[in-house]
C-alpha cells in the first residue's frame, strides 16, 4: 500500500522494539505474525487479506488461520492452542472478554507502543479502557461501528411524504404510525437474539445516554429499576408492535427487498448494513442513514468495535511481528483501508473521510463519534458483548427477547426481570 509512510512505520516499530520493558527481540529477525480471526469471506475476508498484503509489503511473513463462523468455533480453536502451549502472536477479541481472556495466558504488553503512536488520546475512553485491563494495553481496536444507525426506506418516505430522519422518538413514533396507516410495515428489523438486543440498547440510549451507561455498563440496581429504562422497555414494545408478525427467527437481511421497495420503512442496524445492502444490489440512493432518535438533541454514539489481542511469544521474529503488526493496526492509513472495505469507521477519531471512497453514513457516523466522545455520550453495546461479559450479556439479552416477542409480557415486568436476571448473573 503505497500510501502508507513504509520509512516511517517501520522505523517507528524498530524503535520501540528497543524500548525497555517492552516486546523485546533481535532487530534482525524477519517479521512475522501468526493471527486466528473468523474473518474468511464477504467485506471483512477482503479487508483482513487487504492487511496481510500491507504486511507483507513491510516485509513481514503474514500466516493467518481463519476458523469461518461464530466466534464461538474461533475461541474454541484458539482455547486448544493455548491449551496446547502456542497461541497465535495475535487474535480477534473484543469486549470484556479482553479482561477474562488475559488471566488464561500471557499477554503482551503494548503500552509503549501505544504511547509512541499517542494512539489513546484519539480512542474514546470507555473503548479504551477495555483494551488495557490492570493498566496496561494488551490489546489494540481497529474498526467500529456505530448500532444506533437508523436506515429509512426512501420509497416508503415518499408514499407519506416524509423528507426527514425522525431526530427524537417523539417523531419516530409519529413517522411509524404514519407509515402504518398507509399500510407500510413500519421496522424492517429482524427477530434474532442480538438483535432483539440492540433494539433495546438503541432505545434506551436515545431517550438517555446517562441512563445507559449506569444500568448497562455500569449494571447500578437504581439505574436498572429507573424509569429510563422502563421507557426503554415501553418504546421497545412500540417498536416490536411495528415489526412483521413473522420476524422472529429471522435475519433482518431477509427484509431488505421490502425495505428498498418501501413495503417496509425503517431500519435500525450498524454500519455494516451499508455493505449488505450493497451486497444486494442496492445503493445509498434507496435510503436515507444517520442517527437513531437521541432526545436530548446531540451526538449518542452506541459503539461496537473489533480488536486484536496481543500473546506472549519468546520467538523473536514473532516478537518482531508483532511490533510491526501493531504499529499497521494504530496506522491511519490502514485504519481508513480497512474500514473502506468494510464499511465501518475508523477507531481514531478526528480523520478526514472526505476522501473517495467513503459513504456519507461513513462520514456521518465519524463526526459523531468525535462530538459523542467530547460530550461523554459514547457508551458500549450490549447487544454486540462490549459492554458486559458474554455470561452477564446472555442473561440480560435473554429477557429482552422474550419481551420483544411475548406481547404479554408488560414493559413494567420487562424491566423487573432485566434487573432481576442482573441481580443472577453476577
Amino acid at each position: 500500500m503505497t500510501s502508507i509512510d513504509r520509512r516511517g512505520l517501520l522505523a517507528g516499530a524498530v524503535a520501540t522494539l528497543a524500548a525497555p520493558g517492552l516486546l523485546r527481540a533481535q532487530t534482525g529477525a524477519k517479521p512475522r505474525l501468526t493471527l486466528i480471526s473468523q474473518w474468511s469471506a464477504g467485506s471483512d475476508g477482503a479487508a483482513i487479506t487487504a492487511l496481510g498484503r500491507v504486511f507483507e509489503e513491510e516485509g513481514g511473513v503474514w500466516q493467518h488461520n481463519p476458523v469461518p463462523g461464530f466466534t464461538t468455533e474461533m475461541m474454541n480453536k484458539l482455547r486448544a492452542d493455548i491449551l496446547a502451549g502456542n497461541p497465535p502472536a495475535a487474535s480477534q477479541l473484543k469486549g470484556p472478554e479482553i479482561a477474562a481472556w488475559s488471566r488464561i495466558a500471557p499477554t503482551v504488553d503494548l503500552s509503549d507502543l501505544v504511547a509512541a503512536a499517542e494512539y489513546e488520546k484519539v480512542v474514546a475512553p470507555d473503548l479504551a479502557r477495555l483494551h488495557k485491563p490492570q493498566g496496561r494495553w494488551i490489546a489494540l481496536p481497529l474498526q467500529i461501528y456505530r448500532t444506533n444507525t437508523l436506515f429509512v426506506s426512501r420509497r416508503a418516505m415518499e408514499k407519506v411524504g416524509a423528507t426527514g430522519l425522525p431526530k427524537s422518538w417523539s417523531e419516530f413514533n409519529d413517522l411509524a404510525g404514519t407509515m402504518k396507516a398507509a399500510g407500510i410495515t413500519p421496522v424492517a428489523n429482524g427477530g434474532i437474539r442480538w438483535d432483539d438486543g440492540m433494539k433495546f440498547e438503541v432505545a434506551l440510549a436515545g431517550l438517555s445516554p446517562e441512563a445507559y451507561r449506569k444500568a448497562i455498563m455500569q449494571l447500578d440496581d437504581t439505574a436498572l429499576r429507573g424509569p429510563e429504562v422502563l421507557a426503554a422497555f415501553r418504546q421497545l414494545r412500540r417498536i416490536s408492535e411495528w415489526m412483521d408478525p413473522a420476524a422472529s427467527g429471522q435475519h433482518y437481511s431477509t427484509f431488505l427487498p421490502r425495505f428498498i421497495r418501501g413495503e417496509m420503512g425503517m431500519l435500525f442496524m450498524g454500519g455494516w448494513a451499508q455493505g449488505v445492502i450493497a451486497h444486494a444490489g442496492f445503493g445509498p440512493q434507496d435510503y436515507l442513514v444517520g442517527q437513531a432518535p437521541v432526545d436530548n438533541g446531540r451526538p449518542c454514539f452506541v459503539l461496537n468495535a473489533d480488536a486484536f489481542i496481543f500473546w506472549r511469544r519468546r520467538e523473536p521474529d514473532l516478537q518482531a511481528g508483532q511490533a510491526l503488526f501493531a504499529n499497521l493496526v494504530m496506522n491511519k492509513r490502514v485504519q481508513e483501508m480497512y474500514s473502506k472495505r468494510t464499511g465501518s469507521i475508523p477507531v481514531r477519531t478526528g480523520m478526514d473521510l472526505s476522501g473517495e471512497g467513503w459513504s456519507e453514513g461513513q462520514r456521518e457516523a465519524s463526526q459523531s463519534l468525535g462530538e459523542a466522545v467530547r460530550s461523554n455520550q459514547a457508551v458500549l453495546s450490549l447487544a454486540h458483548n462490549m459492554a458486559q461479559s458474554n455470561q452477564m450479556s446472555a442473561a440480560m439479552i435473554d429477557v429482552l427477547t422474550e419481551f420483544v416477542h411475548s406481547k404479554s409480557i408488560t414493559p413494567e415486568q420487562g424491566a423487573q426481570r432485566l434487573a432481576e436476571a442482573v441481580e443472577g448473573a453476577r
